[in-house]
This record gives C-alpha cells, sequence and structure tokens, in this order.
C-alpha cells in the first residue's frame, strides 16, 4: 500500500502536537507528589474540567474509527450507541450512582465492591476490568497505528511501537493529572479537526437530505424499521436495542467502568462530581454529527463508480475502520491533513491514556495492594502505579494485534463489554438499592455472569449454536448477538446473586451505611434552588435525546 502522504506542514502540526504532550507530562510531574495526585488528579477539578475529561477518555478509537466504520457496515443504527445507549446511563450515574461512589472516598470501582461486598469480589472483578482495560488500550494502539500506517507509509510494527511509547511516557510521569490534562486539550483538537470532513463531504453530495437519499432505506432510520430485524442494517429488533444496547450495556459501561468513571472521581465536590457525566451528557449526543455523518458519506462515495473512493482491505477483507483515514486524505489539502491526524491521534491517544490511568489505579489497590503486599507504603504505590503504566502498556501492543484481525473494532469492542460490564452492572445495581444482597450472591453471580457470556460468545464464534438461538430472530448480525448477549448475562447474574443472597450470610446493616440506598443520608441538593440542581440539567438533556430520536425516527 503507498502512503497518502504529508508535506512538510503536516508533518510540523503532528511533531509540535507530539512534543506538546510530552512536555504536559514532564511539567505536570512536579504537581504529582503523592499518590492522590497521581491516581486521583489530587481531587481538585471543577464539574467542566471533569466533563470534558470524562467525555473526551471514551472519544478514542471506537468512538471515531470504529463508530465511522461501523455506520459504513450498519447505517444509522449506529447512533443509537450515542443516544439511547449513553445518555440515560450518563444521566443515572450522575443522580443516583455518584453520591455513593464519592462519598464513600474509594480510588475504584472494585474499592467499592470491597466496602459493599468483599475482597474476594473486589479482586475478582479487578482482574477482570484489568484484562478488559488492557483488551481495550490495545484497539487505541491498533487505531493509531492504523492512521500512521495509513498517511506515513509506516509498517504495522513500527507504528504500533512508536504510538506505545508516546502515550507510556506522559502518563508514567503524572498519572491522571497529564491523562486528564491532555484530554482536554484533545477534546477540542476532535472537534476542530474532524468536523471538517462532515462539512466537505456534505457539500460534495449536495446536501443531508441527498445523503439520506443515496443510502439504502434500511440504513437510514432509527426505530422504524425495528420491528423486522431484515428491514434494517443491524438486522436486530427493538427489544435488543432497549435490553442490550440501552440497558444492559449501556449502564454496564457509563455507571461501572471505571476509565470514565474516574474522571468524575477526580472532581472538588459532590455536586461537581454529579454534574460530571450530566455536563458530558450534551456533548456526547452532538458526536453523532461527526462520527455518524462521515460514515455515511463514505457509504455514500463508496458506492458512486464515479468518486473513485474505497475503504482499505488487509488481505482481501474490507477494513472498516479506515473510512474516516479515507475522508480525511480525500479531503484536506496539505498542510490541513496534519490538523487531521493529529486529531485522530488525540482521540486515540485520550482513550489509550484513560485505559492505562484506570488500568494503573485498579492494578495497584485492588491487585496488588489488596493480594499481593497489604502493607505498601504511599510511596511504593506510586512507584507501583508508574510500573504498572510501563507493564500496560507493553502488554497493550500485543492485544493491539489481536485487535487487528477483526474486520470491526466495534463488533470487537462490544463482545468484550458483554463478557465484564454486563454482568457487572447486575452486581453493582443490586448492592446499591438492595441492602440484603450477600457478598457471597455478588461472588457468584459475577462468576456466572462473566462466565455464561463468554461461553455464549464462544459458541456462536465456533458455530456451536446460530445466533438466532440468542437473538430470538432471524437474520442476525454479530453485532446483535452482542447486545442479546449482554442481556443474558446481565439476567443470569442478577438472578443468581439473588437465590444465593437468599441462603448465604447478609452483612450488618451498620458496615452498609453510605454505601446502599436507603442507609445513606441524603443532602446533596440541600438549599440549592431547583435550577442549579444536578436534576434540572439532566431533564433538559432527556428532553433533547427524546427530540433527537423523534426527528430521525
Amino acid at each position: 500500500m503507498h502512503a497518502i502522504g504529508l508535506s512538510f506542514a503536516d508533518w510540523l502540526i503532528i511533531i509540535i502536537y507530539f512534543g506538546f504532550i510530552i512536555g504536559i507530562g514532564f511539567y505536570l510531574r512536579r504537581y504529582t507528589k503523592n499518590q492522590d495526585d497521581f491516581f486521583l488528579a489530587g481531587r481538585k477539578n471543577s464539574s467542566w474540567v471533569a466533563g470534558l475529561a470524562f467525555l473526551s477518555a471514551n472519544l478514542g478509537a471506537l468512538e471515531l474509527l470504529g463508530m465511522t466504520g461501523n455506520t459504513f457496515k450498519y447505517g444509522m443504527y449506529v447512533a443509537h450507541f450515542y443516544w439511547i445507549g449513553a445518555i440515560p446511563a450518563m444521566l443515572f450515574l450522575g443522580i443516583y450512582m455518584m453520591p455513593f461512589y464519592y462519598s464513600s472516598r474509594i480510588k475504584s470501582v472494585p474499592g467499592y465492591l470491597k466496602l459493599r461486598f468483599d475482597e474476594k469480589t473486589r479482586v475478582l472483578n479487578g482482574i477482570a476490568f484489568a484484562i478488559m482495560t488492557l483488551l481495550v488500550s490495545g484497539i487505541n494502539l491498533y487505531a493509531m497505528a492504523l492512521v500512521l500506517h495509513t498517511f506515513l507509509g509506516w509498517n504495522w510494527d513500527v507504528s504500533m511501537w512508536v504510538s506505545a511509547i508516546t502515550v507510556g511516557v506522559y502518563v508514567t510521569l503524572s498519572g491522571l493529572l497529564s491523562a486528564i490534562f491532555t484530554e482536554i486539550i484533545q477534546f477540542f483538537l476532535i472537534w476542530f479537526g474532524l468536523f471538517l470532513v462532515s462539512i466537505l463531504g456534505i457539500l460534495e453530495i449536495g446536501s443531508v437530505h441527498e445523503i439520506f437519499a443515496r443510502i439504502p432505506e434500511s440504513f437510514n432510520t432509527l426505530w422504524s424499521t425495528s420491528g423486522d430485524p431484515s428491514q434494517n442494517g443491524m438486522m436486530i429488533t427493538w427489544g435488543g436495542i432497549v435490553l442490550g444496547l440501552g440497558f444492559v450495556l449501556s449502564f454496564g459501561y457509563w455507571t461501572t467502568d471505571f476509565l470514565v468513571v474516574q474522571r468524575a472521581f477526580s472532581a472538588k465536590d459532590l455536586r461537581s462530581a454529579r454534574m460530571t457525566p450530566i455536563l458530558a451528557s450534551f456533548f456526547k449526543m452532538a458526536v453523532p454529527f461527526i462520527v455518524i455523518l462521515a460514515g455515511l458519506i463514505a457509504l455514500v462515495l463508496a458506492h458512486d463508480p464515479h468518486s473513485g473512493f474505497a475503504l482499505l482491505k488487509d488481505g482481501g477483507q474490507i477494513n472498516y475502520d479506515s473510512a474516516l483515514p479515507m475522508l480525511i486524505a480525500r479531503y484536506y489539502p496539505r498542510g490541513l491533513v496534519g490538523l487531521g491526524v493529529t486529531a485522530l491521534l488525540a482521540g486515540f491517544m485520550a482513550g489509550q491514556a484513560g485505559n492505562v490511568s484506570a488500568f494503573n489505579t485498579v492494578w495497584t489497590y485492588d491487585i496488588y495492594k489488596s493480594v499481593i503486599n497489604k502493607n505498601a507504603s504511599d510511596e511504593h504505590l506510586l512507584w507501583m502505579g508508574r510500573t504498572a503504566t510501563v507493564v500496560g502498556v507493553a502488554v497493550s501492543l500485543g492485544t493491539a494485534y489481536w485487535a487487528k484481525s477483526f474486520p470491526s473494532i466495534m463488533d470487537y469492542m462490544q463482545a468484550i463489554f458483554s463478557w465484564v460490564n454486563a454482568p457487572l452492572f447486575a452486581t453493582m445495581l443490586l448492592g446499591m438499592f438492595v441492602v440484603w444482597i450477600t457478598p457471597a450472591g455478588a461472588f457468584w453471580g459475577l462468576i456466572a455472569g462473566m462466565g455464561s457470556s463468554f461461553t455464549l460468545y464462544l459458541a456462536v464464534k465456533f458455530e456451536w449454536i446460530e445466533k438466532g438461538f440468542i437473538t430470538l430472530s432471524s437474520p442476525s448480525s454479530d453485532m446483535a448477538a452482542n447486545f442479546w448477549r449482554a442481556w443474558w448475562a446481565w439476567l443470569i447474574c442478577f438472578v443468581v446473586t439473588i437465590v444465593i443472597s437468599f441462603f448465604t450470610e447478609k452483612k450488618p446493616k451498620e458496615e452498609l451505611v453510605g454505601l446502599v440506598k436507603g442507609l445513606t443520608k441524603e443532602n446533596v441538593n440541600k438549599d440549592v434552588p431547583f435550577v442549579k440542581r444536578p436534576e434540572f440539567y439532566a431533564v433538559l438533556s432527556i428532553i433533547v435525546l427524546i427530540i433527537l430520536n423523534v426527528i430521525f425516527w
């Protein structure tokens, strides 16, 4: 494959950006004096800073390359990931779950599981989360390498190593502090660098209406074809969207995935922590106007024999994730390509840094200190956090090659989330809202949920069972199987946890104060006017969500 090629101005923009990011890591190192600074950014951030970092940590390879490529593959249904598949869960986190997380002063989500249940449940989740994080981290490395490979013509190995070393350096220096600082910069870079793709695509094709007119009917609606899986690009029914994505995968990710929740933990007070995901929800709803629109534009151009536009192919297999880089190469003139490439790299580095900073926290507190060295000093834990960062980046290199073997990183991501986040959400939901759920119930329920999800994944992958057995409909797609598998994993974990809790020893109520609803003093809105409460902004967010779904019905 020939490199698309960059001019001197393009190179200059990219080099300045990389130099700036690494410089920030060295600069912020002087402010990273203890473990709270390294793992929680000192808990000094405003809701705006934490909110932008919260969303930016999510704007990694999955959001940019994966969602654009998936839109090419599945059509408008991919917008469900941003709207019903994100907003209700983000608001639920801010309104109901953040008071338990923040007030317990935990450093990680597994840390809550220890307080609410016991050490073995915490370690089980810590190990599962660490493995999942390294798999997702590999996706971001692969995506960065794809961009360097596409635009510079570098081979895959060089591209992977350059990406890994850059992220490893600046996160190792100052941990979450540098990750959040660079995520804010990356948030604006992503918007300024990529929004132009959609604008230029609309100008070339004629209008948004023309784009929708030139794609298959099954690709241009959100809900109207969800009654019959054969009528939509994702081959899924509304039941799979609502239960699998809108409820289990969405809530499992946004309310329990420490990668994003960690940003809210860095807020300066409880109100700021609650506002973090609510403010981020407004920006989240706007992201489809970059990625979904770009995917539809790529779809129109690829089906136009006169456009000369085509996606990359690896070994004869279409690489859907190449849609956005190929659009940048098509529309941006020399000098501006550098900005587009930098925006892509910024997004991947934000996702990669988020994964690595979450991994080093969970490894250090929930596995190393909990199991290996219970008496570790603060200085030793800070050293271990930095060491875990280096090791995490190295392991991510291996998982990056695995991610490269999937035709779409989005299918791969949802499979991972259905293994870990889906059952964990059942455990967290029961733990926070049902006082009589027991430690034994939580532990064995989590094992049953994760085990069933992975078993169903293998059964479909090796064709031991048909996809329709899981999705309850035919035809079915890989994504439909992911959605439904997440639902079954959640349901199995939920039921097993309740059943075992009936027959096992409960924790005393006095040990659950501050951890379970009904035993927690609620004074989060004391003497605050309604228009200044997080609930007010959550209502506004829901109204916007409903309007968007009606418009694109």
